[in-house]
């Protein structure tokens, strides 16, 4: 289910909310059966060997998946990748994927990494280790009860996990529901916000001797679960309202369906799974899990294509469930049948350490060579890498050096302007909204103070305008939000926007700066490719009127694709990569439109730094001019900087 969303309807399906309930479920039964037969609990041995079973699989599918990578996807996304495989190894992929998913410049929204599936694995990793905590203490504090308290008659093992894990269960429910309605990209992948999922499997384990439905209701209850089961993700928006409450949709549906059990009528669910190739399919399905989603990203990114037909998604399906059987029938099975493991406590830390060094060392290696490469090319004369400054005049139609372009791939995420730090003393906002402002180092002597306002577009200037503003002695202050251009209150804009933008406006007229800059375009992926930024004048008038300069720049051009990603595949000379002006940018630059409306607006236009000879290239003087599909890199605009300083003073007038 699970794999058949992925591949053809780009959904989450939910199932992986019913593993969890499930794999809880079969813990909580096996604990418990110790319990009762009085066999010692013997942790230590029980996370080894579960370790010992889960992790030879998942080292194969990491390897498959790193070699499918180097051979099909782009440099750039190498870096990701391996970090993923480390994060994957060491079961904490979901609190890597956490970090970036709240994090807007962290997004690259070109593809999928073949890895991104163990998050909730790495979830399912981290209880298995708590699971068992929860199960000694209450074995513990049986015991301690049953010699000392009077009411030890009264209270029993399942009695005991149940309130445990009922605590549970309330405390991560609210907790998700609460996560999910404020920071539901975090939540997702938050192990606290999924508890009570597991906790709810356990809870039925606990349950399920006490229930004895009637043979109708097994049958009911076993085909509506399987029902609401299977329609969940379609009906629901699963990945962007789980796991708050609605994920009670498919564990509840799950639960249902174990509530139903053999139900002793050949209506029941249970004769359809229960059928062999199904049971087949459970057999496998752990490695097919490992190996679907991998074998689904790449080979999209193999055909270049973003979603599958039905016969592309029939023979990926195939593949992905060919190297589960064989995963399955050749690493999994014998090394869980293997009796050497058994025979000693240490033995199966043996197989885990060499199973671990077996994706430790391949992964080690390539990093290792992808920091020599970048430490090669950032370290080759400037004169290889102009830059923009290949465009310039004196430099018309004069050939580029061969040289390795920069920035190296795996230094790509590094390629965000940088700026100081968080806002201090007296620049420090009153308004929350404006919580995230940053400040570059005050200068000793301010001669002047600018405040930058709006998205990651006004941001990649920094790297200009910080070094500009440094050598003036400015003070440089940013309020920035991401995909939240500034402008005045319009519908074209979401809530969240247009109430930062108006924090922003206050701040402004509050703190009374020398200036104020912005990004005055909007440029976009289609047709129209640039516009005006909506209700801009009407946003920035304020300011004016209050005796405050505006120096509004051009927006960079947008794209399609990943720009280096399209070098790395094609070379810098391919056609894919040199995108017509006229399909990146409007023939008349909007900002024409501002001239003359507003005193004190300064514009700045450095598109003919950006695009040359009606051609927006992804690399110039041997610089990748793109991070992405539309942000600028660091490297790029730093190589601006003399021609940002020359056109910034010759609008403003400033000295």
């Amino acid at each position: 289910m699970v794999a058949a969303y992925h591949v053809w309807l780009g959904r989450v399906s939910g199932g992986v909310d019913i593993f969890l309930l499930i794999s809880a479920f079969l813990m909580t039964l096996s604990f418990v059966r110790k319990v009762d037969s009085g066999k010692p609990l013997r942790l230590v041995s029980y996370w080894l060997h579960l370790i010992k079973r889960l992790l030879p699989a998942v080292v194969v599918v990491v390897l498959g998946a790193l070699a499918g990578t180097r051979a099909i996807l782009p440099e750039s996304r190498w870096p990701d990748v391996l970090d993923q495989a480390w994060a994957s190894l060491l079961y904490r992929q979901n609190w890597l994927l956490a970090d970036s998913a709240v994090d807007y410049y962290a997004q690259d929204h070109s593809g999928a990494s073949p890895l991104q599936h163990f998050w909730s694995l790495s979830i399912q990793g981290q209880v298995f280790l708590l699971w068992p905590l929860v199960f000694a203490g209450a074995a513990l504090l049986l015991r301690f009860l049953r010699r000392w308290s009077a009411v030890s008659g009264r209270v029993s093992y399942p009695a005991l996990l149940a309130v445990a894990f009922g605590a549970i269960f309330v405390v991560s429910l609210v907790y998700s529901i609460q996560q999910t309605a404020s920071n539901q990209a975090y939540a997702y992948f938050d192990t606290r916000a999924r508890l009570w999922e597991f906790a709810l499997g356990s809870l039925l384990a606990l349950g399920l001797p006490r229930l004895s439905p009637g043979k109708l209701l097994r049958v009911v209850l076993g085909w509506a679960g399987l029902a609401a089961m299977l329609s969940c993700g379609i009906l629901l928006t699963v990945d962007r309202s789980f796991p708050g409450f609605i994920a009670l949709w498919p564990t509840l549906a799950a639960a249902a369906i174990i509530v139903a059990g053999r139900s002793g009528s050949r209506f029941g669910v249970d004769r359809f799974l229960t059928w062999k190739p199904l049971v087949a399919l459970g057999d496998n399905s752990y490695a097919l899990y490992l190996w679907h989603w991998p074998v689904l990203v790449l080979a999209l990114a193999g055909m270049g294509i973003t979603a599958p037909n039905l016969v592309q998604g029939l023979l990926i399906l195939a593949a992905s469930l060919v190297l589960a059987v064989l995963t399955t029938r050749y690493v999994e099975k014998p090394l869980r049948d293997w009796p050497w493991p058994q025979g000693r406590a240490w033995r199966p830390a043996v197989v885990i350490i060499a199973c671990g060094a077996l994706l430790a060392g391949p992964v080690s290696v390539w990093q290792g060579r992808m920091m020599a490469d970048e430490a090669a090319a950032a370290s080759q004369p400037k004169e290889l890498t102009p830059g923009a400054a290949a465009l310039s005049p004196e430099n018309a139609g004069k050939p580029t050096p061969d040289a390795k372009i920069i920035p190296a791939p795996v230094a790509m995420k590094k390629e965000w302007a940088d700026i100081d730090g968080l806002c201090t003393a007296g620049n420090v906002p009153a308004d929350p909204l404006l919580a995230g402002c940053l400040q570059n180092s005050r200068p000793e002597d301010v001669t002047k103070q600018i405040v930058v306002l709006g998205d990651s577009h006004a941001q990649q200037y920094m790297a200009a305008l910080g070094p500009v503003a440094r050598s003036h002695g400015w003070e440089v202050v940013a309020l920035l939000k991401g995909n939240c251009r500034f402008g005045g209150e319009s519908p074209d804009r979401d809530a969240e926007c247009n109430a930062f933008n108006s924090a922003s406006a206050r701040y402004v007229l509050d703190h009374k700066p020398d200036a104020v800059f912005t990004v005055a375009s909007l440029t976009h992926k289609d047709a129209p490719f640039e516009t005006e930024v909506p209700r801009y004048l009407e946003g920035i008038r304020p300011f004016t009127d209050a005796g405050i300069d505006v120096v509004g720049i051009r927006d960079n051009p947008r794209f399609g694709m990943n720009m280096p990603e399209c070098v790395q595949k094609n070379g810098p000379h391919a056609a894919k990569c040199n995108v017509p002006q006229q399909q990146s940018l409007a023939d008349s630059s909007p900002l024409d439109a501002y001239r003359g409306r507003v005193p004190r607006l300064h514009l700045m236009d450095l598109s003919d730094f950006i695009c040359a000879s009606g051609i927006c290239p992804a690399v110039v003087g041997n610089v990748y001019v793109y991070k992405d599909d539309n942000h600028l890199t660091k490297t790029y605009v730093q190589s601006m900087i003399p021609m940002f300083e020359q056109r910034l003073l010759a609008a403003t007038g400033w000295t």
